[in-house]
């Protein structure tokens, strides 16, 4: 999408999201007032307290659990309202719990606002949602569009704006001769050279261009033979053949530029402070709080083997970096010329190494590589400087994995791509899974990938 419909689209929804949540709370804080004032006959400060938190509260609970978006229908945008209203009332009465002031309040009244509360909510949800509706539908019918482009990345496209409420999408246009047999997503309307004829007969009014880089004089063609047509003109480029990471557009002074490839570091600098601050936070808890296991862990190490209680092992952190990376011993003292990946019988592994290693207990000690900063909560494990020197060439954009922080589990290890890769597709999917981590990287994603990892545990490829 260029950034002007992005954010034609974004104040479309900022819209709709202001203008009916207004009503809601509006509704809302007349409703508290009038119930206050039929119980107590005038207005108490605690209670305009509530209607300033309410309205506070609401904004990011409603947000969270996009209340108000257009693609939800009927039931399921009451079920979001009724959702957003139970977690802003369990918020409000925590804070009336810690500050102790919940005895200000009348039951009755809260009562009657809590259920009352989401009806009259619900009512102007209702109809505020038909005329929501009406106009994306209104809206949609103006526009009416085609894809000149067959590729994968057409296709694509098209499964993404196919829902009428966003784009009423009307076929592909063949870009090549011979032309390709008609997808069954979309009609094939024709060939690139009848577009004119093909945007009057439909009455199209955008046209989305999606061809690879190599077609640029084709590309430029179709634009200017595009101009007096009255139609937009969306070019999205086909990078099927590239791996993008965190890729991004954007504007530098006043010129379009495409960042292929851009570090979390500098694109989403407060958002990734914010995850080192509670990443941070998290492993210092972790290590207060599991200190006695550590302990004993140590001495069960030190007492069943001969050797360090840690192994420290150089492994690449953020940007290439060599770290030190900390973990419990689990295998004999030895002397390999090679570092080799542990197997699932493999020899080097003590009695109660094997143990540590099936219950990931001996990953443990790396929580001080977090606090220490030198690695994430989340985000691709690292892997041995040895491996990384194998693997560079081999398995495609693998290095591209350093640009942030190595983790102690990440999105790989909870779909299933842990454990020994004794193929290159396997490490290939392994990385490919830690590059759709960087791609999609946000603090709700690490947040489900934190608690999807005790579910790991039980993996028959832990060893």
């Amino acid at each position: 999408m260029t950034p002007q419909y992005t954010a034609q689209m974004a104040h479309r929804r900022g819209l709709t999201f202001w203008g009916q949540w207004l009503a809601a709370m509006t509704l809302v804080n007349l409703l508290l007032i009038v119930l206050v004032h039929w119980r107590i006959g005038y207005l108490p400060s605690e209670y305009r307290m509530l209607m300033i938190l309410t309205i506070l509260g609401s904004v990011p609970t409603y947000s969270l659990m996009q209340v108000y978006h257009k693609r939800h229908g009927l039931l399921i945008g009451l079920g979001r309202l009724l959702a957003g209203w139970l977690i802003l009332l369990a918020v409000l009465s925590a804070i009336a719990f810690v500050t102790q002031t919940s005895a200000l309040f009348s039951r009755q009244v809260m009562i009657v606002w809590a259920l009352a509360g989401f009806l009259v909510q619900a009512c102007s949800f209702l109809p505020l949602h038909f005329i929501a509706r009406l106009y994306s539908k209104m809206i949609s019918n103006e526009r009416r569009a085609v894809i000149i482009g067959t590729c994968p990345t057409a296709h694509e496209l098209a499964k993404k704006l196919i829902n009428p409420d966003r784009t009423l999408l009307l076929g592909f246009v063949a870009a090549t001769h011979p032309a390709r047999p008609a997808p069954s997503i979309l009609p094939l309307l024709g060939h690139v050279d009848d577009i004119r004829e093909i945007i009057g007969r439909l009455e199209a009014r955008r046209v989305y261009i999606v061809l690879p880089m190599a077609d640029a004089a084709t590309i430029e063609a179709l634009y200017i033979d595009l101009l007096d047509m009255n139609v937009d003109v969306v070019w999205i480029p086909d990078f099927g053949s590239m791996v993008l990471l965190n890729h991004s557009i954007s504007e530098i002074e006043r010129m379009p530029a495409i960042y292929l490839n851009e570090s979390l570091i500098t694109s989403h600098p407060g958002s990734l402070f914010c995850k080192d601050l509670f990443e941070r936070s998290l492993a210092a808890v972790a290590l207060i709080l599991l200190s006695p296991l550590l302990l004993g862990v140590a001495l069960a190490v030190k007492l069943t083997s001969p050797g360090p209680v840690l192994f420290k092992q150089n492994r690449h952190g953020c940007d290439g970096q060599v770290i030190k990376v900390w973990k419990f011993r689990s295998m004999r003292v030895h002397d390999d010329q090679q570092v080799r990946q542990a197997t699932r019988e493999d020899d080097r592994i003590t009695p109660l190494g094997r143990f540590l290693r099936r219950s990931s207990i001996d990953e443990l000690p790396q929580l001080f590589n977090v606090l220490f900063g030198h690695m994430a909560l989340v985000g691709p494990r690292p892997h041995a400087v040895t491996h990384n020197i194998y693997y560079t060439g081999k398995v495609r954009a693998y290095m591209a994995r350093h640009r942030l922080k190595p983790g102690i589990t990440g999105l790989a290890q909870i779909t299933g791509h842990r454990g020994e890769t004794e193929t290159l597709e396997k490490m290939q999917l392994r990385v490919a899974q830690d590059l759709n981590y960087i791609n999609q990287w946000s603090l709700w994603l690490d947040i489900k990938i934190l608690c999807k990892t005790p579910f790991t545990l039980f993996s028959k490829d832990i060893y």
